[in-house]
């Protein structure tokens, strides 16, 4: 009887070491009210189109004043968020987006093969508002949707700037 209240207690031990090494979870996205993140120009959804901010290549950087805090651990994935870009966006000598320009945004929970619990954070931009047109487009934190892009989430510790 002593040897089977050994063996079970032994069996306890290793599944709590076993439960305590496990990851913590998905890394949250935690952003105060007014950092400043440089978020990633992905898609636009005319890049045949005439309108300047469409053909703008894919990896230009929007440098945008968040207005709204966020906090994943709060917040739900699908959490709206507005900002502000803080550097105008010139194309040679033509000013494309305006540094007051008003960003719309969402956080999102995307599916991530290289994190041990398979999901992971992002903001995202999808519509910008300049001068009085608004344009659809997707921007992220990381340079890519893609897992290869090795950029850390730099949501992730920023604060207010």
């Amino acid at each position: 009887m002593v040897r089977y209240a050994a063996v079970a207690l032994c069996f306890v031990a290793v599944i709590s070491c076993t439960a305590g090494a496990a990851s913590p979870g998905i890394e949250p996205v935690r952003v105060a009210s007014g950092s400043v993140l440089t978020f990633h120009l992905q898609t636009r959804l005319h890049p045949n189109s005439e309108n300047l901010p469409d053909v703008l290549p894919s990896g230009t950087l929007l440098r945008v004043k968040i207005l709204d805090r966020l906090d994943s651990s709060i917040d739900r994935d699908g959490a709206e968020f507005h900002g502000i870009i803080v550097s105008p966006i010139v194309s040679g000598d033509e000013v494309i987006v305006h540094s007051d320009a008003e960003v719309r945004g969402i956080l999102v929970l995307l599916r991530s093969k290289n994190h041990p619990d398979g999901f992971r954070y992002d903001l995202l931009i999808t519509r910008l508002n300049d001068h009085g047109k608004s344009y659809s487009l997707t921007a992220s934190l990381n340079e890519s949707f893609f897992e290869g892009s090795g950029q850390p989430n730099s949501a992730t510790t920023a604060g207010a700037k």
